[in-house]
């Protein structure tokens, strides 16, 4: 099999390659110094350790929401259900609007986070490291607290620049 000359410093092939592979879909949340609700679409979350209970996620160096979230050092992962689309791309655009709460339900995580209504899990955590890698960081969290709050909902995955569903009949 021959394969194209395309570059893998080539950005947009890359993200077209890498499109192949299916990824979960969060929303991590948290408050900013003056208690305001912030949250962004990640679809980098992923466990890292089960002892000590470690996660995390890669999130762009340019990020405006992010900085205004560490601050505080903690955040949930809210784990969208298949059907959360609108969530997913209402979360997707960089910055810290408030309106994207705007009609919202939001509950509170033990940490004091934004829960969005219909997530499937959440995970709490504690920034333990935050490694620059590249033109991202990788945030690392220590687990605090998390739950199922809807197992009978399939989890979102983001699969060629769409979403979708995460069902594995068993």
């Amino acid at each position: 099999m021959t394969h194209g000359a395309e570059s893998p410093a080539d950005s947009t092939h890359l993200r077209r390659v890498f499109g192949h592979l299916p990824t979960g879909v969060v929303i991590i949340t948290g408050l900013g110094v003056d208690g305001e609700l912030l949250g962004m679409t990640i679809g980098s979350f992923a466990s890292i350790s089960l002892d000590p209970p470690l996660a995390g996620f890669y999130i762009s160096r340019a990020s405006r929401t992010w900085p205004l979230m560490a601050t505080r050092g903690d955040f949930c992962a809210n784990v969208l259900a298949a059907s959360q689309s609108d969530l997913c791309w209402r979360f997707a655009k960089d910055g810290a609007d408030r309106s994207r709460f705007d009609g919202l339900d939001i509950g509170s995580s033990r940490n004091g986070s934004p829960v969005l209504p219909g997530a499937v899990a959440t995970i709490d955590c504690r920034v333990q490291t935050v490694h620059q890698i590249g033109d991202h960081d990788l945030v690392v969290g220590a687990v605090t607290d998390l739950h199922v709050l809807d197992a009978a909902l399939p989890s979102m995955v983001f699969f060629k620049g769409k979403t979708g569903d995460a069902r594995i009949d068993s």
